[in-house]
């Protein structure tokens, strides 16, 4: 768990978890005898989506039509109620699918509460640090964090470190993020 120090109090900003070096390919990788099968997993971990003990993919506990899953992928129903059934019948993955939570995403609608969005593009999204030294930043220019999160260099393209602050962001702050180096851009 990290904290960081907003005034005289410490804030619990994200707990950290590393179940396996290589969960993400791990749990991919289970399904590469079905390319289809495996475009429904992918879909489920890009969105934090689960599996509930009947079957049906959810969200939060909330049941998603097997059928809207499959139209967002270009599948077919089937194909994703026969995803979930195996994600059911594999002990690790059943647990997994049964406990995948979705927290909401700040970003887009930040401006509208007043909030900054710093986005990170690391240079290598593989390298340890770059979560650290960024909030070092934040912390030094004593900004309130609201949400941060990072999408898996595992899951997407295009991995990115998601900041999103209280107030508006002071002069230099960006400069500073921009300049340590395990930073390629930095979007505001």
């Amino acid at each position: 768990m990290y904290t960081l120090m907003t005034g005289r109090k410490h804030t619990c900003i994200f707990i950290y978890v590393i179940p396996g070096e290589h969960m993400w390919s791990d749990i991919i990788h289970e399904f590469a005898d079905s390319p289809s099968q495996g475009r429904v997993v992918r879909f489920l971990l890009e969105n934090g989506f689960g599996v509930n003990e009947e079957g049906r993919i959810c969200s939060n506990g909330i049941e998603i039509p097997a059928t809207s899953v499959a139209k967002a992928i270009g599948s077919d129903r089937r194909v994703v109620d026969s995803t979930a059934r195996r994600i059911l019948d594999r002990p690790s993955l059943r647990e997994i699918f049964l406990n995948m939570r979705v927290t909401p995403d700040l970003s887009r609608v930040a401006e509208s509460l007043g909030f900054s969005v710093i986005i990170v593009m690391p240079k290598d999204a593989n390298e340890r640090g770059i979560i650290g030294a960024a909030i070092r930043v934040i912390a030094d220019h004593s900004l309130a964090i609201r949400q941060i999160f990072v999408t898996d260099p595992q899951l997407s393209e295009d991995p990115k470190l998601v900041i999103i602050v209280e107030d508006p962001l002071p002069a230099g702050v960006v400069n500073e993020i921009r300049a340590l180096p395990q930073v390629r851009q930095v979007i505001i």
